[in-house]
């Protein structure tokens, strides 16, 4: 297992858990740091649970047993420093978890940024600057985003759309042709419904840029992955920190085409910031 997935197998096998064995999971996941420096003795006497116990709970989230499972939970703090201060818990105070997101956030994008795939990025702006019309397919959380790009790429003289009703994304996917792109947008890289649009869409000759985790069935169907792997911590307080890394790969593509555009864009975009005043108050002179 690799030691950044081991907090997101423990959060997502909770489920799956026995209840003895949930009470080793819940323990570990509020005191990460300290769990690092226990013997098995004193996990299984904090969880009030017997050491077997521990040891098939280790086994059931990917780790041959307790010293592995540490090992493993000690790489992964190690490379996230700021991962053992973000679990919310219900004490916190207002101060406690403000901080927890924010850090939680700051440390995602950092980690995206770091793996982003240059060369896939800069295909995918090439494709955009070349396109005749842009349009975004997403889901739940992932529709937001689609929402937003689309503001944006409407912004830069893009014809653009955002979709979030499958039977319009169809509609949509039936009616490309070669020249157009559509980016489609997942935080699981699993949404059937999603998969088959962007194969329609190939088949109409268009290109399909994706934004997914790696070596998901979303990225892999697309002609253009751009791969975003961000593990959620799947409790009841869940800064949504995939969305937050999507919204600004979306900056990234923009920016990449408002570079591409020069000039001719910034007298469109004064122009365009001019004609909002009309609906703004005034600045008051101080």
């Amino acid at each position: 297992m690799k030691p950044a997935a081991l907090t997101w197998a423990i959060s997502s096998s909770l489920p799956s858990l026995r209840k003895s064995e949930r009470k080793v999971a819940e323990f570990i996941l509020a005191n990460l740091t300290d769990v690092i420096r226990m013997r098995i003795v004193d996990l299984a006497e904090k969880a009030e649970v017997s050491e077997p116990t521990v040891v098939r709970f280790c086994r059931a989230v990917g780790c041959d047993g307790f010293q592995d499972f540490k090992l493993a939970l000690a790489q992964q703090l190690a490379s996230s420093p700021s991962y053992g201060q973000i679990a919310v818990t219900d004490q916190d105070s207002v101060a406690e978890y403000t901080f927890k997101v924010f850090d939680s956030t700051v440390d995602t994008l950092l980690k995206v940024r770091d793996s982003l795939d240059l060369n896939m990025l800069d295909q995918a702006v090439q494709a955009l600057c070349v396109a005749n019309r842009v349009e975004f397919y997403g889901f739940g959380a992932s529709a937001a985003v689609a929402t937003d790009a689309q503001h944006k790429f409407f912004r830069l003289q893009v014809s653009a759309a955002a979709y979030a009703d499958p039977h319009l994304q169809n509609m949509s996917a039936a009616s490309m042709a070669p020249g157009d792109v559509v980016i489609a947008i997942s935080q699981s890289g699993r949404t059937t419904t999603l998969i088959n649009a962007m194969e329609r869409v190939k088949s109409r000759g268009a290109i399909v840029i994706a934004i997914a985790p790696s070596d998901s069935p979303v990225a892999n169907a697309a002609n253009i992955p751009l791969t975003i792997d961000v593990k959620e911590d799947f409790q009841i307080y869940t800064p949504l920190s995939s969305r937050i890394a999507h919204l600004v790969l979306i900056d990234v593509l923009a920016i990449g085409v408002a570079q591409h555009k020069g000039g001719r864009l910034q007298e469109h975009l004064l122009e365009m910031q001019l004609g909002l005043e009309v609906l703004r108050e005034p600045l008051e002179n101080h």
